[in-house]
């Protein structure tokens, strides 16, 4: 089994579809082994997103992840980097496929609803970022 990072962004949760990106979740098969509801400070933003720190939008982003609440996620199955990517979608809900969750509940390039680990190494980065060992069940 593999484990990924996910995150229901603050356009989805202000929204009110994480139920549906829940499900979505479910219904591809993962299990989701952690689960909370926060809200990032600008600084929590900036240190989970320091790899983006040299980029132009690396402030808009970090105001954007802190401006109100997200739904941090640790799912597992097998593959379940690669899938979870697969499902996101493209990173811009206008080139995403069909019943990805970008393209049916994504906004904009920039509130497109999700985040998704790339990597494993990113991956083992992000999940103890947001839980200890003891919030994976």
């Amino acid at each position: 089994m593999e484990r990924t990072f996910a995150i229901i962004k603050p356009d989805a949760v202000e929204r009110k579809v994480s139920g549906k990106v829940l499900a979505m979740i479910e219904e591809a098969g993962f299990n989701i082994v952690g689960m909370k509801k926060i809200q990032l400070s600008k600084c929590e933003a900036e240190g989970f997103y320091y790899v983006h720190k040299e980029r132009p939008f690396f402030g808009d982003l970090c105001s954007f992840m802190s401006r109100s609440a997200v739904i941090v996620l640790a799912l597992e199955k097998e593959n379940a980097i690669a899938d979870w990517r697969a499902l996101m979608g493209a990173t811009n809900p206008a080139n995403a496929d069909a019943g990805t969750i970008r393209k049916e509940l994504g906004v904009s390039i920039e509130e497109n609803t999700v985040h998704g680990s790339d990597s494993p190494e990113s991956a083992a980065f992000e999940i103890p970022y947001f839980f200890s060992q003891l919030e994976l069940v």
